[in-house]
């Protein structure tokens, strides 16, 4: 560790190897040392150690031994990985050309075609991240993606937890939802790498899912669940794109994903979504209201903000749901005419009509429940309307007020038989002085169009339920929860039906998994933070045992309890090494860990176990911080997790319980 240090240090000499923010330009060293720059080579010739390292002398001459002074940079455990290079770049390119270079601008951001895992298993964990270049290491970014072998498998029921005996794949479900008889009908929680998952997931459920809602991290220095927030906005893309990539490949012709965001990043999240699912997916942008804007937080910032964002992006098949408001036309309909059976009426041509003309004591205007016209007031636009009866009124009758009376009757022979077929329309004059307009009235249309429904609105006022969410599903989890009635309305907007498929993989405290139990929906959530996957599950458990808060009590809903999910995990391997890792306190129990691993674990392909050892007092004298790195470091990342083509490997020790969850999940020999 020492000359990757020392290195660093006499290479920042150059003003030209070095950023604005004063971190090294590997990539620019590397492209100096492949033309054996002059200024390169001084600069190392000056350290004697370094001079030494990277130097051949042949017959007293100095050879600069460029590749092992290149494959030094580039090795693992001196850049994190092979993509630190890119680190320092701008990033914004349309071409391969640097925007500085051209007139046009492209939202390309650093890391736009590298693979971010994303691990981090606890809320104190800040992990550095690991990154896999999509031309680079696609090989590892192949092994990275593979499915993952299932274990710890479980059943949650009324009863509580019972060992898991297979998953259910109801035919008739299958079939009323359009999809294959042998389609997995549980619920599932999935605990493990989110990205890792929904490949996992592929097999099963690729084009299946017909809503996908996610809560992720804000990006933000506080986010609520506390995901690892380090990360900076070209990062935050990173993790994006590529979950955002597999999910759209889980969802149906006519699916939808909502995405949760604030103002932090939702117009770089715009963005990206435009990319992976389309700009011509783009639904909409739901604003909601979370707080009271005189809720103050912080009093340090500039504006107080009481408003999230909601993104929304439609499969090409996707209809989103309408408002259709109840019928109650028929109350309108309240009015009748009882014509006297001595009325004797006058019948003159008015226009283009013959009228019958009753006086005001030769009829009766009947208010009813169950009449037959509706009464309109002839005023504002109704009179502009051509060939309409208001129209008509303006034009011819208005003007015979005082010679018809007050209350005149006009019966209009044959006007409007092709809107309610009575072949007449009824149009009076006002009874009293005191009215300056007129009234007609309508009979009920012989035919109506169809109703389409009303489009839901993109504002949504959801600060009551935000306020008071702490506590809902039985579990406590302040700053971040989302209400039931929030999702129940995403839901709703979302045109799902009952046991269509909802996957959510940022499940935080798992309300969306509860909203979606109380509501019908087949459910999948996925999430690799013990405490949250924890409080899911107790939250799940109080939902099949009749929780009473959040949607339960809706009118439409009445829950009562009932129902059961499967809890997998996905099979760690290096995995559990860098968790022990992580909760280590010293230096003694990294030592111990160490000596397991060189038993193990997987290592780097480059890593050189004796020489490992012969400096393992130069290890001693390292931070507790940087011995956990160094020893993280020299994992195979590719092996955190248990593939499922190694299933049957001795060294991966998947049990007989493994593998039964595993083949009867992916329908592995199956005949």
């Amino acid at each position: 560790m020492k000359l990757y240090q020392q290195l660093e240090d006499q290479l920042k000499q150059e003003n030209d190897y070095i950023t604005d923010e004063g971190e090294l330009k590997k990539w620019v060293v590397i492209n100096k040392a492949q033309n054996f720059d002059e200024k390169l080579i001084s600069l190392l010739l000056e350290d004697a150690e370094l001079k030494e390292t990277f130097f051949l002398n042949v017959k007293d001459t100095l050879i600069f031994n460029q590749n092992k002074f290149i494959q030094f940079l580039e090795q693992k455990n001196y850049l994190n990985d092979s993509y630190t290079q890119y680190r320092n770049k701008v990033g914004l390119n349309i071409d391969g050309k640097f925007l500085k270079q051209r007139n046009e601008v492209s939202l390309v951001w650093p890391f736009k075609d590298c693979v971010l895992e994303g691990g981090q298993s606890r809320e104190e964990d800040k992990r550095e991240e690991i990154f896999f270049n999509e031309i680079l290491a696609q090989d590892e970014i192949t092994q990275l993606l593979e499915p993952k072998v299932l274990t710890n498998a479980k059943t949650f029921d009324k009863d509580g937890e019972h060992n898991f005996t297979g998953f259910t794949r109801n035919a008739e479900i299958n079939k009323k939802r359009g999809l294959p008889e042998d389609t997995i009908t549980d619920n599932l929680i999935i605990k493990g790498n989110n990205l890792l998952a929904l490949h996992s997931l592929k097999k099963e459920f690729a084009g299946k899912v017909k809503l996908i809602y996610i809560d992720p991290p804000y990006n933000t220095e506080n986010d609520s669940f506390t995901y690892n927030d380090s990360f900076n906005h070209s990062t935050w893309l990173t993790f994006m794109k590529n979950r955002l990539e597999i999910a759209k490949r889980l969802l149906k012709k006519d699916g939808v994903i909502f995405i949760s965001c604030d103002d932090n990043e939702y117009t770089y999240l715009k963005s990206v979504c435009d990319e992976v699912f389309g700009i011509e997916r783009f639904e909409n942008i739901f604003h909601v209201k979370v707080r009271h804007e005189n809720r103050i937080l912080r009093k340090d910032i500039r504006y107080q903000k009481v408003i999230e964002q909601l993104l929304s992006y439609g499969m090409p098949n996707y209809k989103p749901n309408r408002i259709f408001v109840e019928d109650n036309s028929e109350r309108h309909y309240r009015f009748a005419v009882k014509i006297n059976e001595n009325a004797k009426p006058k019948i003159v041509k008015i226009g283009k009509y013959d009228v019958e003309i009753y006086n005001v004591n030769e009829y009766e205007l009947l208010n009813e429940d169950n009449g037959d016209l509706k009464e309109y007031n002839i005023r504002g636009s109704l009179i502009t309307q051509k060939g309409s009866a208001s129209e008509y009124y303006e034009l011819n009758l208005r003007e015979r007020k005082e010679e018809d009376g007050l209350g005149a009757l006009y019966r209009v022979i044959g006007m409007g038989t092709r809107g309610d077929g009575l072949g007449y329309r009824y149009i009076r004059q006002p009874f009293d002085t005191s009215g300056s307009n007129g009234f007609y009235y309508q009979g009920k249309p012989i035919s109506q169009k169809e109703d389409v429904g009303n489009p839901y609105p993109n504002y949504y006022d959801f600060e009551k339920e935000f306020n008071l969410v702490a506590s809902e599903g039985g579990v406590t989890f302040k700053n971040g929860k989302k209400p039931e009635l929030f999702l129940k309305k995403i839901m709703e907007i979302g045109n799902i039906y009952p046991e269509d498929i909802l996957l959510d993989f940022h499940i935080g405290s798992g309300s969306s998994m509860a909203t979606a139990h109380k509501l019908g929906f087949q459910y999948i959530g996925c999430e690799q933070m013990t405490s949250q996957i924890d409080l899911s599950l107790e939250r799940l458990q109080n939902v099949i045992n009749g929780d009473t808060t959040g949607i339960s009590k809706e009118e439409d809903v009445n829950w009562k309890g009932g129902g059961s999910f499967k809890y997998l995990e996905l099979r760690r391997y290096n995995q559990i090494f860098v968790d022990q890792i992580k909760d280590s306190n010293d230096t003694k129990e990294l030592l111990t860990i160490w000596e397991q691993m060189k038993a193990k674990s997987f290592l780097n392909y480059n890593v050189d176990i004796k020489k490992q050892d012969a400096h393992i007092e130069d290890f001693k004298k390292l931070d507790l911080k940087e011995q956990k790195e160094h020893l993280v470091s020299i994992l195979d990342k590719n092996q955190l997790f248990v593939n499922v083509s190694s299933l049957n490997d001795a060294e991966m020790k998947c049990t007989d319980e493994d593998k039964k969850v595993t083949q009867d999940f992916y329908q592995i020999n199956k005949a």
